[in-house]
């Protein structure tokens, strides 16, 4: 008994608490039903600026449904975009992006919406835990990655004056080596399996595709073990001798 009126209490201080948040929400809720677009916005930009961009997303995407013709209608779906973005909901930017860019074509801003799609698909590939534990993924597939350098891509073949053209072209210097690693991960493990045909070719990709990246010494090495393997004597004295070239202190030359 002693047990049961110690809970009782703890429960009924708990049921009036998920009381007031409901009634906290419906409040809410009736509040935004009742302002006016401008009203609307300023409460979306006063979230935004505390730093609370779930609220701010929830905010503008309220205004986005109810006046999606309005004099703010561009604003509020730019600014939709950057709240999903902050607020790390990928789906819901990239959909917001995709719209935009659908139906504003010509608009001044294409540049940053473009810029935003890379940034929101080179973030999604980010694996917060991996990233603390210094835990080297290269192995997964890079889809966003590809997808964020296709848009950087784009932005500068498009806009090559566009304020945000410099920083996506370091971003794709980024992601090169980032596809190059996953390109090198697969070799190996084609290499692992003695499926030296597709390490070699995997190797030549590298090298073909991602010439400036980190990745090539690796790729050549990959390529002269898998052309010793296969005995392709030619192949690999061209993949040998690029190597000497390129990397003098490669352990494979010696």
């Amino acid at each position: 008994m002693r047990s049961i009126r110690f809970i009782m209490p703890v429960l009924l201080g708990a049921a009036i608490s998920l009381s007031g948040c409901s009634s906290s929400t419906d409040e809410e809720k009736l509040a935004m039903a009742n302002m006016g677009a401008q009203q609307l916005y300023e409460r979306a930009k006063q979230s935004m600026a505390a730093g609370n961009f779930s609220n701010a997303a929830e905010t503008l995407s309220t205004l986005d449904s109810r006046y999606p013709f309005g004099p703010l209608s561009h604003q509020v779906q730019l600014d939709l975009i950057y709240s999903y973005y902050k607020a790390s909901k990928t789906d819901e930017t990239l959909a917001t992006i995709d719209r935009f860019l659908r139906l504003n074509p010509n608009h001044s801003d294409v540049d940053y919406v473009r810029y935003m799609r890379g940034l929101t698909n080179m973030d999604a590939e980010n694996n917060l835990f991996q990233d603390l534990m210094g835990i080297d993924r290269a192995d997964r597939d890079p889809e966003k990655s590809r997808e964020a350098f296709n848009d950087f891509r784009k932005l500068i073949e498009e806009h090559p004056d566009s304020k945000y053209a410099a920083d996506a072209q370091k971003r794709m210097v980024f992601i090169k080596d980032r596809l190059a690693r996953y390109e090198i991960a697969i070799a190996r493990f084609y290499m692992r399996r003695q499926a030296y045909v597709a390490a070699a070719n995997r190797g030549r990709y590298v090298i073909e595709h991602y010439p400036n990246s980190d990745q090539v010494q690796q790729a050549l090495e990959i390529m002269v073990s898998s052309y010793t393997e296969l005995g392709l004597e030619e192949l690999k004295q061209n993949a040998m001798k690029t190597l000497k070239l390129n990397y003098p202190d490669s352990d494979f030359i010696s």
